[in-house]
């Protein structure tokens, strides 16, 4: 009985998914139709395959993921190590499945993730909780044939066996899209805004369900528009959209363009400690300003793992000894601006009781270009959650960053216009 309640919902729950997407789809057809004579209708885009539910089922020697979808959907496995992990990609799917679904775990699953990697592309990331290879990947008929149902077996493996198989599955990193480059003639100043996080990788999830990359964007889009507003600067954002990005393409960004500064923007969570609040930004350095910084790069640095990413050496590493006087005038730079960043966010926001720290973040080690991390509160406390998402403080708190880069810029916009004079 209760497997009959079960495909019953399975069924209902595709169905309504599917209808409403078909429904759309007719609507918009209906409506781009004229009235006064038959005309073929315009090609609907197909809805895409919906995802509803997650299983987790078996042992720690065999060990089953099976996700339930509306239709059959190609799958491609690899293997990465470094944690240990299972990545499952998948054409662009709509992920309706139950939060607490995410959450189940058994076996050799330690904990899967899912979401969006790239234009029509979508991914499942698995945690393994020992060495384990892919066995089975297939589309079976589920809830009578109403659904589908996508299985991954996973079989305990030796470290020796999925280390060469995850070697085998390294692929050479494709060169990274470039998100603009510089008009010719265009020497103004190239800003690059960078909110972190997106698609697969979440970020932190706050009270009430804020999540991180959602906030950042909003953040990040109306800061764009009011630099842009100026017309002193060509401002880039690295995302504008729910897409994942790797830190490479992130850094890739900022040096394609010539970025005159790069400005990331996060939000952190503290659940052990929800009276911790307030805005701090934070610069590069090698060696950390305290512990919570460390912490806090450590997280930050695992982005591309959360995605199934390989992370590559940085900028910063490869750049060698020739480079070591460049960063450390980049990392000047960088200070210099994170503190003219402080200073104007006094007012605006509500700082953190330590607001300037320091620590190794990836995305901030790019050798030539001045580069800061803002986190704008923390998810966990209630008070930055309220200020987070309200209209009134992010106008108010874009205003503070952007007062803060003209003044940083000021100098090299004064020396290009006296360089431009006859």
């Amino acid at each position: 009985m209760a497997g009959s309640r079960r495909a019953v919902w399975i069924w209902t729950a595709a169905a309504v998914a599917l209808g409403l997407a078909c429904a759309g789809a007719r609507a918009a057809e209906a409506e781009a139709a004229p009235d006064s004579q038959p005309a073929a209708a315009p090609v609907a885009a197909r809805p895409l395959p919906v995802a509803i539910d997650a299983q987790v089922s078996g042992d720690g020697s065999s060990t089953r993921l099976s996700l339930t979808t509306s239709e059959p959907v190609e799958p491609s496995v690899k293997v990465l190590e470094k944690p240990d992990r299972l990545v499952l990609d998948l054409p662009e799917v709509n992920f309706q499945i139950p939060a607490e679904a995410s959450r189940r775990t058994k076996g050799l699953v330690k904990s899967f993730r899912y979401g969006l990697i790239g234009p029509g592309r979508s991914r499942v990331v698995i945690e393994l909780a020992a060495p384990a290879l892919p066995g089975q990947v297939a589309n079976e008929s589920a809830a009578n044939g109403a659904a589908n149902s996508l299985v991954l077996d996973i079989k305990r493996a030796d470290r020796e066996a999925f280390a060469k198989a995850a070697a085998a599955d390294r692929a050479p990193a494709a060169e990274p899209s470039v998100a603009s480059r510089r008009a010719p003639g265009d020497k103004r100043p190239v800003v690059v805004l960078d909110p972190g996080h997106g698609g697969i990788d979440t970020g932190a999830i706050g009270l009430n369900h804020v999540i991180e990359k959602d906030v950042v964007l909003a953040f990040t889009r109306e800061l764009k528009g009011k630099l842009e507003k100026n017309g002193r600067y060509r401002v880039v954002i690295t995302r504008d959209d729910d897409s994942f990005i790797s830190l490479r393409d992130r850094v890739r960004v900022a040096q394609e363009n010539g970025a005159s500064l790069f400005v990331s923007i996060h939000a952190d969570t503290v659940r052990a400690s929800p009276e911790v609040r307030g805005l701090t930004v934070y610069t590069n350095s090698d060696k950390a300003s305290d512990a919570e910084a460390a912490q806090l790069a450590e997280s930050e640095n695992k982005s591309d793992s959360v995605a199934g990413v390989e992370t590559e050496a940085s900028a910063e590493e490869v750049a060698g000894i020739l480079g070591d006087l460049t960063r450390r005038e980049t990392r000047t730079y960088s200070h210099l601006f994170a503190r003219t960043l402080v200073g104007k966010m006094t007012a605006a926001a509500k700082l953190n009781k330590n607001p300037q720290r320091s620590a190794g973040f990836w995305v901030l080690r790019v050798p030539d270009v001045p580069s800061v991390l803002i986190e704008l509160g923390y998810l966990s406390s209630k008070s930055d959650v309220e200020l987070l998402v309200a209209d009134a403080w992010r106008d108010k708190a874009t205003d503070s960053i952007a007062t803060a880069i003209n003044a940083f810029l000021a100098p090299r916009l004064a020396q290009q216009g006296a360089s431009s004079k006859p």
